[in-house]
């Protein structure tokens, strides 16, 4: 059995441990359906060490809307709602240890308005964070494309 630890900005829901080693955890406040779990950590496990970042533990948790307008107002200072905002919370020069948060709900309308597959969408989503502990950036257009072309790669290569 292995120790998941969670930072948690959030921890009044339920946590359920895994006996995997894996670095990579889900965790569900709102339900939504994430397939081949196994597979997609590996595959983010595989995307830190194919950008050369160590990876120590990165929890996903997986929110409402208003969850996540909290934290970014809270936490960031926006009163805006977002579909994910991802935390680094390793020291300079550390493995990496991380937190992303997504909306659930964002996720949702994103992909009805984008007219993209739920699942294409959330996995944009998942990997859009992967980039950000990478040191992506996407504040410039040019930084926003280059990360976006990173992003449907990801995908690419997932589904393969």
């Amino acid at each position: 059995k292995t120790d998941i630890v969670l930072y948690g900005l959030f921890t009044n829901f339920e946590i359920m441990t895994s006996s995997t080693q894996s670095k990579v955890c889900f965790f569900f406040k709102t339900p939504v359906s994430l397939r081949d779990r196994t597979k997609l950590k590996k595959f983010i496990e595989a995307a830190f060490r194919k950008e050369k970042k160590k990876l120590s533990i990165l929890n996903y948790i997986f929110c409402t809307d208003r969850d996540l307008l909290e934290i970014n107002q809270r936490y960031l200072k926006h009163d805006y709602y977002t579909d994910i905002i991802t935390f680094q919370l390793s020291e300079k020069g550390g493995p990496v240890e991380g937190e992303i948060y997504i909306s659930v709900d964002r996720v949702r309308e994103n992909s009805a308005v984008l007219k993209e597959a739920l699942r294409r969408e959330l996995l944009r989503v998942i990997f859009h964070g992967v980039l950000h502990l990478c040191g992506y950036k996407d504040k410039s257009q040019e930084e926003r494309k280059a990360m976006e072309k990173k992003e449907d790669l990801l995908i690419k290569k997932f589904l393969e």
